[in-house]
């Protein structure tokens, strides 16, 4: 029998781009087609038809129904950069940045990175899972309908095969689609600190072979950044894990404009993720690729480093999609609505811009938009529906509000339970 739902009295039904449509580029951005007054209805998981509430269709006997109570339907978020499974939160260092100290100096003093590694290197994978279904679960009730994971809080081979595991259990548990990416490039351990060649070596010939032949990634990512990888190791890194069918997506552009952006291009890259610091060069290579510009304003807003410049990758025809960085040392938070209002007040975004940023694109790039990112006949319904609320704009500008009033996955309402 077919489980059907049916949604009315939505105030306004928004995201109903065509199912053609799977990347928003420039001047598209800001275009968010909706219905006013609105219906919508979802069988088997799936967006059948929608229309307005002055024509309304007839219904069947086992159809559910429910009421947005004039609330706003939005396709669920979707986060395409997270570290989501770690062992520890790292509050301590939060004090010392509140003190003074920078991310580099608590880098060099044994913070950072290589902090989360020593304490996720003696953590059990059970108790691993345990820690991230349970973030995962109030990630979609805050309305994120797709979601990436990466590893990189191991750094060593056991470490790095535990997180990938953690993931590929959640993908298997969750509802949602999860994208799962291999960061054993994230940071030179402290094993390897006088040999980097050698974590190379441990990365290519013992990691990505194993990853491989557990199927436990969908992409490799590189930090690449002075300090941590360079664009030779990067380079290197990104051929091997071709060899084993693991697309490239990359940290990019976060603290200097170190040419990792055009390796990002040049590697057909899914995504460049951060961007806070680009030149000419850097727009110019994204001008003419696909790769999705990806931006993460939570890590500006908690680093106090620049935002990146969203205006400018608009302004000249880049994609550009928004993703929480969820993470416990430079962004703590995985909530995409404080993504999207960082996203206006600072990065100067329309919210129609920063919604499919967060929609849309997010989906693109976790190249998921042909099901999932918009509203549109025959894509899986999951959708986020809101309190009253006056506006589409007001979103993001009650940002320390929780606007959400029900979260639908695969066609059904989700509980936390």
């Amino acid at each position: 029998m077919k489980s059907s739902l049916f949604i009315s009295d939505i105030k306004q039904l928004v995201g109903l781009h065509s199912g053609d449509v799977t990347v928003l580029r420039g001047a598209e951005m800001s275009n968010l087609p909706s219905l006013k007054d609105a219906w919508l209805l979802i069988e088997d998981g799936k967006i059948v038809s929608f229309g307005s509430m002055d024509n309304l269709p007839t219904l069947s006997d086992t159809t559910e129904q429910i009421s947005a109570a004039h609330g706003f339907v939005l396709p669920a978020w979707c986060d395409s950069h997270t570290h989501l499974v770690f062992a520890a939160s790292r509050e301590e260092e939060f004090v010392l940045k509140i003190k003074g100290k920078s991310y580099e100096e608590i880098a060099a003093a044994g913070g950072g990175i290589l902090n989360s590694a020593r304490k996720l290197q003696t953590t059990r994978e059970e108790d691993l899972y345990q820690l991230a279904q349970l973030r995962l679960k109030k990630l979609i009730s805050l309305g994120t309908g797709a979601i990436e994971i990466k590893s990189g809080y191991g750094l060593n081979v056991d470490a790095e095969l535990k997180m990938l595991r953690v993931i590929k259990r959640l993908k298997e548990y969750f509802p949602i689609p999860i994208k799962a990416t291999f960061l054993g490039a994230h940071a030179y351990p402290e094993a390897f600190k006088n040999n980097r060649e050698g974590y190379l070596d441990e990365i290519i010939t013992k990691m990505l072979p194993q990853i491989a032949a557990e199927g436990l990634a969908d992409y490799m990512d590189v930090f690449c950044e002075q300090g941590f990888f360079s664009l030779a190791d990067t380079e290197r890194l990104l051929h091997a894990a071709a060899q084993y069918g693991l697309k490239a997506k990359i940290h990019a552009n976060q603290l200097s404009a170190s040419g990792a952006v055009e390796l990002a291009v040049k590697h057909k890259a899914v995504s460049a993720d951060h961007l806070e610091v680009m030149n000419e060069s850097a727009f110019a290579a994204l001008k003419s690729g696909n790769t999705m510009a990806t931006l993460l304003p939570n890590c500006s807003l908690f680093l106090n480093i620049p935002f990146a410049n969203a205006r400018e990758l608009i302004n000249q025809n880049i994609p550009v999609a928004l993703a929480s960085d969820f993470n416990p040392g430079s962004s703590p938070s995985g909530n995409m609505n404080l993504v999207m209002a960082l996203a206006c007040m600072r990065q100067k975004l329309l919210p129609e811009e920063a919604i499919n940023a967060a929609t849309l694109n997010g989906a693109a790039a976790l190249e998921l938009s042909n099901a999932y990112g918009s509203i549109s006949t025959g894509k899986v319904a999951n959708l986020i529906i809101t309190k009253p609320i006056p506006s589409l704009a007001y979103l993001p500008y009650a940002f320390g509000e929780n606007l959400i009033e029900r979260v639908i996955i695969q066609g059904k309402i989700y509980t936390n339970d």
